[in-house]
Protein backbone atom coordinates (compact mmCIF):
# COMPACT_ATOMS: atom_id res chain seq x y z
CA UNK A 1 0.00 0.00 0.00
CA UNK A 2 1.35 3.53 -0.50
CA UNK A 3 0.41 7.15 0.41
CA UNK A 4 1.54 9.65 -2.33
CA UNK A 5 1.33 13.10 -1.14
CA UNK A 6 2.77 16.33 -1.79
CA UNK A 7 2.88 19.33 0.25
CA UNK A 8 3.83 22.64 -0.03
CA UNK A 9 5.61 24.89 2.57
CA UNK A 10 5.86 28.25 4.04
CA UNK A 11 9.61 28.06 1.94
CA UNK A 12 12.47 30.36 4.41
CA UNK A 13 15.47 28.84 6.11
CA UNK A 14 16.28 25.09 6.21
CA UNK A 15 14.24 23.39 8.97
CA UNK A 16 12.52 25.78 9.53
CA UNK A 17 9.81 25.96 6.81
CA UNK A 18 6.58 25.00 8.55
CA UNK A 19 3.40 23.05 6.33
CA UNK A 20 0.80 25.13 4.63
CA UNK A 21 -1.16 22.15 2.14
CA UNK A 22 -0.84 18.46 2.39
CA UNK A 23 -2.83 15.99 0.11
CA UNK A 24 -2.35 12.41 -0.01
CA UNK A 25 -4.29 9.48 -1.86
CA UNK A 26 -3.70 6.35 -0.35
CA UNK A 27 -3.24 3.78 -3.26
CA UNK A 28 -3.20 0.35 -3.53
CA UNK A 29 -1.23 -0.10 -6.54
CA UNK A 30 -4.82 -0.32 -8.88
CA UNK A 31 -6.89 2.68 -7.45
CA UNK A 32 -7.06 5.19 -4.79
CA UNK A 33 -8.98 3.96 -1.59
CA UNK A 34 -8.55 6.63 0.89
CA UNK A 35 -7.24 10.45 0.20
CA UNK A 36 -6.79 13.46 2.80
CA UNK A 37 -6.75 17.10 1.53
CA UNK A 38 -6.08 20.32 3.67
CA UNK A 39 -4.93 23.76 4.00
CA UNK A 40 -2.35 23.96 7.20
CA UNK A 41 -1.69 27.03 9.73
CA UNK A 42 1.73 26.62 9.67
CA UNK A 43 2.20 29.66 12.35
CA UNK A 44 4.60 31.33 10.92
CA UNK A 45 5.10 34.07 7.50
CA UNK A 46 4.67 32.20 4.07
CA UNK A 47 7.94 33.57 1.63
CA UNK A 48 6.64 36.29 -0.69
CA UNK A 49 8.35 33.50 -3.35
CA UNK A 50 6.13 30.87 -2.89
CA UNK A 51 3.08 32.90 -2.20
CA UNK A 52 3.61 33.50 -6.02
CA UNK A 53 4.15 29.80 -6.40
CA UNK A 54 1.10 28.67 -5.03
CA UNK A 55 -1.24 31.55 -4.36
CA UNK A 56 -1.40 30.16 -0.98
CA UNK A 57 -1.03 33.34 1.90
CA UNK A 58 -0.84 33.66 5.04
CA UNK A 59 -4.56 35.05 5.09
CA UNK A 60 -6.21 31.95 3.33
CA UNK A 61 -4.53 30.07 6.29
CA UNK A 62 -5.96 32.09 9.08
CA UNK A 63 -8.78 29.79 10.16
CA UNK A 64 -7.13 26.71 9.08
CA UNK A 65 -6.00 23.74 11.14
CA UNK A 66 -2.77 23.88 13.03
CA UNK A 67 -0.78 20.43 12.13
CA UNK A 68 -1.31 19.09 15.21
CA UNK A 69 -4.96 19.30 14.59
CA UNK A 70 -4.28 17.11 11.50
CA UNK A 71 -1.73 14.88 12.78
CA UNK A 72 -3.69 12.01 13.93
CA UNK A 73 -5.11 11.62 10.27
CA UNK A 74 -2.09 11.84 8.48
CA UNK A 75 -0.49 8.98 10.70
CA UNK A 76 -3.46 6.98 10.19
CA UNK A 77 -4.19 7.06 6.71
CA UNK A 78 -0.26 6.71 6.53
CA UNK A 79 -0.17 3.22 8.46
CA UNK A 80 1.30 0.45 6.81
CA UNK A 81 2.25 2.99 3.21
CA UNK A 82 5.12 3.39 2.38
CA UNK A 83 5.48 7.40 1.42
CA UNK A 84 5.87 7.91 -2.21
CA UNK A 85 6.92 11.64 -3.20
CA UNK A 86 8.21 13.24 -6.31
CA UNK A 87 11.48 14.37 -4.49
CA UNK A 88 10.59 11.90 -1.77
CA UNK A 89 13.30 13.79 0.37
CA UNK A 90 11.64 17.48 0.92
CA UNK A 91 8.36 15.97 1.53
CA UNK A 92 9.22 13.32 4.08
CA UNK A 93 11.61 15.30 6.21
CA UNK A 94 8.63 18.14 6.29
CA UNK A 95 6.66 15.76 7.59
CA UNK A 96 9.33 14.35 10.08
CA UNK A 97 9.81 18.11 11.02
CA UNK A 98 6.47 18.83 11.78
CA UNK A 99 6.26 15.57 14.07
CA UNK A 100 9.51 16.54 15.57
CA UNK A 101 7.85 19.98 17.22
CA UNK A 102 5.32 17.72 18.84
CA UNK A 103 7.51 15.16 20.20
CA UNK A 104 6.49 12.53 18.93
CA UNK A 105 8.92 10.14 15.87
CA UNK A 106 7.31 9.67 12.51
CA UNK A 107 8.76 6.88 10.72
CA UNK A 108 7.83 5.04 7.09
CA UNK A 109 9.64 3.81 3.82
CA UNK A 110 9.96 6.18 0.85
CA UNK A 111 10.03 5.55 -2.19
CA UNK A 112 10.85 8.89 -4.68
CA UNK A 113 9.44 8.92 -8.03
CA UNK A 114 11.99 11.44 -9.45
CA UNK A 115 14.63 8.48 -8.95
CA UNK A 116 11.91 5.75 -10.22
CA UNK A 117 11.66 8.26 -13.64
CA UNK A 118 15.33 8.62 -14.14
CA UNK A 119 15.75 4.77 -14.22
CA UNK A 120 12.24 3.66 -15.80
CA UNK A 121 12.38 6.49 -18.16
CA UNK A 122 16.17 7.59 -19.39
CA UNK A 123 16.75 10.04 -21.54
CA UNK A 124 14.57 12.44 -20.34
CA UNK A 125 15.80 16.27 -20.84
CA UNK A 126 14.08 16.87 -17.02
CA UNK A 127 12.49 15.12 -14.51
CA UNK A 128 10.69 17.99 -12.77
CA UNK A 129 6.88 16.86 -12.53
CA UNK A 130 6.14 19.57 -14.72
CA UNK A 131 8.23 18.71 -17.54
CA UNK A 132 7.68 15.50 -17.02
CA UNK A 133 4.38 14.36 -16.88
CA UNK A 134 3.58 16.85 -20.00
CA UNK A 135 5.97 14.33 -22.10
CA UNK A 136 3.74 11.99 -21.05
CA UNK A 137 0.43 13.68 -22.02
CA UNK A 138 -0.77 13.55 -18.21
CA UNK A 139 -2.92 16.27 -17.36
CA UNK A 140 -2.48 18.33 -14.07
CA UNK A 141 -4.43 20.97 -12.82
CA UNK A 142 -3.46 23.16 -9.81
CA UNK A 143 0.03 23.08 -10.44
CA UNK A 144 1.65 24.01 -7.72
CA UNK A 145 -1.15 22.84 -5.34
CA UNK A 146 -0.65 19.80 -3.07
CA UNK A 147 -3.99 17.94 -4.66
CA UNK A 148 -3.04 18.48 -8.32
CA UNK A 149 0.41 18.01 -7.66
CA UNK A 150 -0.10 14.90 -5.55
CA UNK A 151 -2.91 13.58 -8.28
CA UNK A 152 -0.56 13.45 -11.20
CA UNK A 153 2.33 11.93 -9.45
CA UNK A 154 -0.53 8.83 -8.44
CA UNK A 155 -0.88 8.75 -12.44
CA UNK A 156 3.12 9.17 -12.84
CA UNK A 157 3.60 6.29 -10.33
CA UNK A 158 1.05 4.11 -11.57
CA UNK A 159 2.69 4.45 -15.18
CA UNK A 160 6.11 3.47 -13.22
CA UNK A 161 4.75 0.82 -12.13
CA UNK A 162 3.59 -0.35 -15.51
CA UNK A 163 7.38 0.76 -17.02
CA UNK A 164 9.23 -1.42 -14.20
CA UNK A 165 9.31 -4.57 -16.32
CA UNK A 166 11.69 -6.55 -14.13
CA UNK A 167 9.50 -6.46 -11.21
CA UNK A 168 12.29 -4.75 -9.06
CA UNK A 169 9.04 -2.58 -6.96
CA UNK A 170 7.61 -5.95 -6.04
CA UNK A 171 10.95 -8.08 -5.37
CA UNK A 172 12.61 -5.23 -3.02
CA UNK A 173 9.15 -5.84 -0.85
CA UNK A 174 7.65 -2.45 -2.13
CA UNK A 175 4.77 -4.54 -3.32
CA UNK A 176 2.17 -3.79 -5.94
CA UNK A 177 -0.41 -5.19 -3.66
CA UNK A 178 0.99 -7.62 -1.75
CA UNK A 179 -1.08 -10.11 0.55
CA UNK A 180 0.00 -11.30 3.62
CA UNK A 181 -0.16 -15.25 4.64
CA UNK A 182 0.57 -15.09 8.21
CA UNK A 183 -1.73 -17.70 9.07
CA UNK A 184 0.21 -19.77 6.24
CA UNK A 185 -3.45 -20.65 5.29
CA UNK A 186 -3.46 -20.91 1.11
CA UNK A 187 -7.00 -19.70 0.94
CA UNK A 188 -6.31 -16.39 2.74
CA UNK A 189 -3.83 -15.28 -0.04
CA UNK A 190 -6.94 -15.20 -2.46
CA UNK A 191 -9.35 -13.56 -0.32
CA UNK A 192 -8.54 -9.79 -1.70
CA UNK A 193 -7.78 -10.85 -4.84
CA UNK A 194 -10.10 -9.41 -8.03
CA UNK A 195 -12.49 -11.35 -10.45
CA UNK A 196 -10.68 -9.55 -12.79
CA UNK A 197 -8.78 -10.20 -15.63
CA UNK A 198 -4.77 -9.37 -15.54
CA UNK A 199 -1.28 -11.11 -14.92
CA UNK A 200 -0.74 -13.02 -11.17
CA UNK A 201 2.95 -13.39 -9.42
CA UNK A 202 3.39 -15.74 -7.04
CA UNK A 203 6.50 -15.08 -4.60
CA UNK A 204 7.98 -17.00 -2.05
CA UNK A 205 9.65 -16.48 1.48
CA UNK A 206 12.59 -14.27 0.09
CA UNK A 207 10.72 -11.97 -2.36
CA UNK A 208 11.13 -14.15 -5.41
CA UNK A 209 8.73 -14.42 -7.90
CA UNK A 210 8.49 -18.40 -8.43
CA UNK A 211 5.26 -18.34 -10.87
CA UNK A 212 3.61 -16.36 -13.63
CA UNK A 213 0.41 -16.62 -14.68
CA UNK A 214 -2.51 -14.77 -16.44
CA UNK A 215 -6.22 -15.61 -16.40
CA UNK A 216 -9.74 -13.44 -17.57
CA UNK A 217 -10.54 -14.20 -13.67
CA UNK A 218 -7.14 -14.09 -11.82
CA UNK A 219 -9.17 -15.16 -8.03
CA UNK A 220 -10.87 -18.15 -9.71
CA UNK A 221 -7.77 -19.40 -11.35
CA UNK A 222 -5.19 -19.12 -7.88
CA UNK A 223 -8.37 -20.55 -6.26
CA UNK A 224 -7.25 -23.37 -8.78
CA UNK A 225 -3.87 -23.77 -8.54
CA UNK A 226 -4.45 -23.58 -4.57
CA UNK A 227 -7.24 -26.33 -4.74
CA UNK A 228 -5.23 -28.84 -7.41
CA UNK A 229 -3.53 -32.13 -6.32
CA UNK A 230 -1.54 -31.60 -9.19
CA UNK A 231 2.47 -32.01 -8.52
CA UNK A 232 3.53 -28.55 -9.96
CA UNK A 233 0.47 -27.12 -7.97
CA UNK A 234 1.18 -28.45 -4.93
CA UNK A 235 5.42 -27.31 -5.33
CA UNK A 236 3.61 -24.05 -5.43
CA UNK A 237 1.37 -24.39 -2.52
CA UNK A 238 4.38 -25.36 -0.80
CA UNK A 239 6.44 -22.58 -1.36
CA UNK A 240 4.07 -19.30 -2.14
CA UNK A 241 4.06 -16.97 0.61
CA UNK A 242 2.57 -13.91 -1.12
CA UNK A 243 0.63 -13.31 -4.51
CA UNK A 244 1.07 -9.80 -6.57
CA UNK A 245 -1.59 -9.01 -10.01
CA UNK A 246 -1.60 -6.47 -12.12
CA UNK A 247 -5.43 -5.82 -14.41
CA UNK A 248 -5.17 -5.78 -17.56
CA UNK A 249 -8.39 -4.45 -18.59
CA UNK A 250 -8.39 -7.26 -21.19
CA UNK A 251 -6.94 -10.97 -22.09
CA UNK A 252 -4.49 -9.51 -25.40
CA UNK A 253 -2.19 -7.34 -22.40
CA UNK A 254 -2.68 -10.29 -20.55
CA UNK A 255 -1.13 -12.35 -22.70
CA UNK A 256 1.54 -10.37 -23.82
CA UNK A 257 2.35 -9.19 -20.04
CA UNK A 258 2.89 -12.61 -18.93
CA UNK A 259 5.08 -13.94 -21.75
CA UNK A 260 7.13 -10.72 -21.19
CA UNK A 261 7.75 -11.54 -17.46
CA UNK A 262 8.04 -15.05 -17.92
CA UNK A 263 11.25 -14.55 -20.30
CA UNK A 264 12.60 -11.58 -18.21
CA UNK A 265 11.85 -13.02 -14.53
CA UNK A 266 12.67 -16.96 -15.19
CA UNK A 267 9.92 -18.40 -12.35
CA UNK A 268 11.19 -21.51 -11.44
CA UNK A 269 7.39 -23.01 -12.28
CA UNK A 270 7.05 -21.90 -15.03
CA UNK A 271 7.86 -24.16 -18.00
CA UNK A 272 4.91 -23.74 -20.58
CA UNK A 273 6.49 -20.83 -22.57
CA UNK A 274 9.88 -22.90 -23.01
CA UNK A 275 7.89 -24.73 -26.20
CA UNK A 276 5.99 -22.86 -28.72
CA UNK A 277 2.24 -22.57 -28.03
CA UNK A 278 1.51 -22.11 -32.16
CA UNK A 279 2.47 -25.03 -34.42
CA UNK A 280 0.72 -23.85 -37.40
CA UNK A 281 0.75 -21.51 -40.00
CA UNK A 282 -1.51 -19.55 -43.04
CA UNK A 283 0.71 -19.85 -45.91
CA UNK A 284 -0.13 -18.36 -49.33
CA UNK A 285 1.04 -19.30 -53.08
CA UNK A 286 0.21 -18.59 -56.66
CA UNK A 287 -0.84 -21.46 -58.80
CA UNK A 288 0.25 -21.56 -62.23
CA UNK A 289 -2.68 -19.91 -63.77
CA UNK A 290 -2.36 -17.23 -61.26
CA UNK A 291 -4.70 -17.97 -58.47
CA UNK A 292 -3.61 -17.32 -54.85
CA UNK A 293 -4.36 -20.49 -52.99
CA UNK A 294 -4.32 -20.53 -48.83
CA UNK A 295 -2.76 -23.67 -46.90
CA UNK A 296 -2.52 -24.50 -43.29
CA UNK A 297 0.54 -26.05 -42.47
CA UNK A 298 3.23 -26.77 -39.65
CA UNK A 299 5.76 -23.28 -39.26
CA UNK A 300 8.61 -23.06 -40.97
CA UNK A 301 10.80 -20.91 -40.27
CA UNK A 302 12.55 -19.30 -42.88
CA UNK A 303 9.31 -18.43 -44.42
CA UNK A 304 6.96 -15.39 -43.82
CA UNK A 305 3.17 -16.83 -42.53
CA UNK A 306 0.21 -14.65 -42.85
CA UNK A 307 -1.37 -15.82 -39.14
CA UNK A 308 -0.53 -18.74 -36.83
CA UNK A 309 -2.39 -21.43 -34.80
CA UNK A 310 -2.12 -23.19 -32.03
CA UNK A 311 -2.50 -26.59 -33.85
CA UNK A 312 -3.82 -28.00 -37.49
CA UNK A 313 -7.71 -27.99 -36.10
CA UNK A 314 -7.79 -24.49 -35.65
CA UNK A 315 -6.35 -23.19 -38.75
CA UNK A 316 -8.85 -25.50 -40.33
CA UNK A 317 -11.74 -24.35 -38.46
CA UNK A 318 -10.20 -20.54 -39.46
CA UNK A 319 -10.12 -21.03 -43.10
CA UNK A 320 -13.41 -22.66 -43.06
CA UNK A 321 -14.66 -19.18 -41.57
CA UNK A 322 -13.01 -17.35 -44.13
CA UNK A 323 -14.16 -19.12 -46.58
CA UNK A 324 -18.17 -18.00 -46.00
CA UNK A 325 -16.61 -14.84 -44.96
CA UNK A 326 -14.63 -13.67 -47.86
CA UNK A 327 -16.60 -16.08 -50.60
CA UNK A 328 -13.61 -18.29 -51.26
CA UNK A 329 -12.50 -21.94 -53.00
CA UNK A 330 -12.55 -25.13 -51.07
CA UNK A 331 -10.05 -26.43 -53.65
CA UNK A 332 -7.65 -23.24 -53.48
CA UNK A 333 -7.75 -23.18 -49.64
CA UNK A 334 -6.83 -27.03 -49.23
CA UNK A 335 -10.45 -27.64 -47.59
CA UNK A 336 -11.27 -30.07 -50.51
CA UNK A 337 -8.65 -32.29 -52.48
CA UNK A 338 -9.94 -32.42 -55.73
CA UNK A 339 -8.64 -32.54 -59.80
CA UNK A 340 -12.01 -30.85 -61.09
CA UNK A 341 -14.72 -28.71 -58.99
CA UNK A 342 -15.07 -28.12 -55.34
CA UNK A 343 -18.38 -29.73 -53.40
CA UNK A 344 -19.60 -25.72 -52.86
CA UNK A 345 -19.07 -25.36 -56.48
CA UNK A 346 -21.89 -27.98 -57.23
CA UNK A 347 -24.65 -26.08 -54.89
CA UNK A 348 -23.66 -22.89 -56.03
CA UNK A 349 -21.47 -21.26 -52.98
CA UNK A 350 -18.35 -21.02 -54.68
CA UNK A 351 -18.08 -18.50 -57.92
CA UNK A 352 -15.84 -21.12 -60.19
CA UNK A 353 -12.06 -20.05 -59.11
CA UNK A 354 -11.38 -24.07 -59.36
CA UNK A 355 -12.65 -24.82 -62.71
CA UNK A 356 -11.55 -21.10 -63.81
CA UNK A 357 -14.71 -19.82 -64.48
CA UNK A 358 -13.81 -17.01 -62.42
CA UNK A 359 -10.93 -14.53 -63.51
CA UNK A 360 -7.94 -14.60 -61.25
CA UNK A 361 -8.19 -10.65 -60.45
CA UNK A 362 -11.22 -10.94 -59.18
CA UNK A 363 -10.92 -13.81 -56.94
CA UNK A 364 -7.12 -12.82 -56.11
CA UNK A 365 -8.79 -9.41 -54.64
CA UNK A 366 -11.08 -11.68 -52.06
CA UNK A 367 -7.82 -13.40 -50.92
CA UNK A 368 -5.70 -10.36 -50.29
CA UNK A 369 -8.78 -9.33 -48.28
CA UNK A 370 -8.17 -11.44 -46.12
CA UNK A 371 -4.37 -11.17 -46.28
CA UNK A 372 -5.00 -7.49 -45.69
CA UNK A 373 -6.96 -7.79 -42.53
CA UNK A 374 -4.64 -10.75 -40.72
CA UNK A 375 -1.34 -10.05 -41.69
CA UNK A 376 0.76 -7.07 -40.20
CA UNK A 377 3.78 -7.48 -41.30
CA UNK A 378 5.69 -3.91 -42.33
CA UNK A 379 2.19 -2.52 -41.03
CA UNK A 380 2.11 0.44 -38.76
CA UNK A 381 -1.29 0.37 -36.09
CA UNK A 382 -2.47 0.65 -32.84
CA UNK A 383 -4.71 -2.02 -31.78
CA UNK A 384 -7.19 -0.18 -28.82
CA UNK A 385 -9.45 -2.06 -26.71
CA UNK A 386 -10.85 -2.03 -22.87
CA UNK A 387 -8.84 -0.23 -20.45
CA UNK A 388 -8.94 -1.53 -16.48
CA UNK A 389 -11.42 1.14 -15.54
CA UNK A 390 -14.04 3.43 -17.66
CA UNK A 391 -12.81 6.19 -19.90
CA UNK A 392 -8.94 4.17 -19.79
CA UNK A 393 -8.19 2.48 -23.21
CA UNK A 394 -5.17 0.01 -23.91
CA UNK A 395 -2.87 0.61 -26.47
CA UNK A 396 -0.80 -2.15 -28.56
CA UNK A 397 1.57 -0.43 -30.54
CA UNK A 398 2.73 -1.82 -33.79
CA UNK A 399 5.47 -0.29 -36.09
CA UNK A 400 6.79 -1.78 -39.30
CA UNK A 401 5.48 -5.01 -38.78
CA UNK A 402 6.48 -5.60 -34.97
CA UNK A 403 5.34 -5.20 -31.50
CA UNK A 404 6.54 -1.99 -30.02
CA UNK A 405 4.95 -1.77 -26.58
CA UNK A 406 1.83 -2.23 -25.08
CA UNK A 407 0.12 0.65 -22.18
CA UNK A 408 -2.92 2.98 -21.11
CA UNK A 409 -4.16 5.90 -22.17
CA UNK A 410 -6.98 8.21 -21.21
CA UNK A 411 -7.19 10.61 -23.75
CA UNK A 412 -7.43 10.88 -27.34
CA UNK A 413 -4.44 13.13 -27.62
CA UNK A 414 -2.19 10.58 -25.80
CA UNK A 415 -2.88 8.47 -29.39
CA UNK A 416 -2.69 11.12 -31.76
CA UNK A 417 0.71 12.25 -30.61
CA UNK A 418 3.19 9.55 -31.36
CA UNK A 419 6.18 11.00 -28.58
CA UNK A 420 3.52 11.32 -26.17
CA UNK A 421 2.17 7.68 -26.95
CA UNK A 422 5.98 6.51 -27.28
CA UNK A 423 6.64 7.39 -24.17
CA UNK A 424 3.79 6.50 -21.95
CA UNK A 425 3.95 2.91 -23.35
CA UNK A 426 5.77 0.43 -21.57
CA UNK A 427 8.55 -1.22 -24.87
CA UNK A 428 7.52 -4.84 -25.62
CA UNK A 429 10.60 -7.57 -27.16
CA UNK A 430 9.05 -8.17 -30.30
CA UNK A 431 9.70 -12.11 -30.98
CA UNK A 432 7.61 -15.13 -32.51
CA UNK A 433 5.70 -15.72 -29.48
CA UNK A 434 4.27 -12.16 -29.35
CA UNK A 435 3.43 -12.38 -32.30
CA UNK A 436 1.28 -15.50 -32.66
CA UNK A 437 -0.33 -13.78 -29.64
CA UNK A 438 -1.73 -10.42 -31.66
CA UNK A 439 -2.66 -12.11 -34.57
CA UNK A 440 -4.44 -14.83 -32.68
CA UNK A 441 -5.93 -12.37 -30.65
CA UNK A 442 -7.30 -10.41 -33.57
CA UNK A 443 -8.85 -13.09 -35.45
CA UNK A 444 -11.51 -13.24 -32.45
CA UNK A 445 -14.80 -11.66 -32.30
CA UNK A 446 -14.51 -8.51 -30.22
CA UNK A 447 -16.77 -5.29 -30.59
CA UNK A 448 -14.34 -3.54 -28.00
CA UNK A 449 -11.19 -3.85 -30.15
CA UNK A 450 -10.19 -1.00 -32.74
CA UNK A 451 -7.55 -0.62 -35.17
CA UNK A 452 -6.00 2.27 -36.29
CA UNK A 453 -3.78 2.32 -38.63
CA UNK A 454 -0.41 5.16 -39.23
Amino acid sequence: MYAILDIESTGGKYNEEGITEIAIYKFDGHEIVDQFISLVNPERKIQSFVVGLTGINNEMLHHAPKFYEVAKRIIEITEGCIIVAHNAKFDYRMLRLEFERLGYTYERKTLCTVKLSKKLLPGFESYSLGKLVKRLGIPITDRHRASGDALATVKLFKLLLEKDVDKEIISSNLKLNAISSVDQKLIRLVDELPNAVGVYYFSDSDGDIIYVGKSKDIKKRANQHFTSDAPKSREIQEHVTSIDFERTGNELLALLKENQSIKKLKPKFNSALKKSLFTHGLYAFEDEKGFINLSVSKLKSKENYITSFTNYQQGKAFMERALETYGLCQKLTGLHKTEGACFNYTIKQCQGACVHEESSESYNERVRQLIDFYDYQNKNMIIQDRGRHAGEKSVVLIENGELAGAGYTELNFQVENMSILKNIINPMQNDRDSQHIIQSYLRKSNHHLKILTF
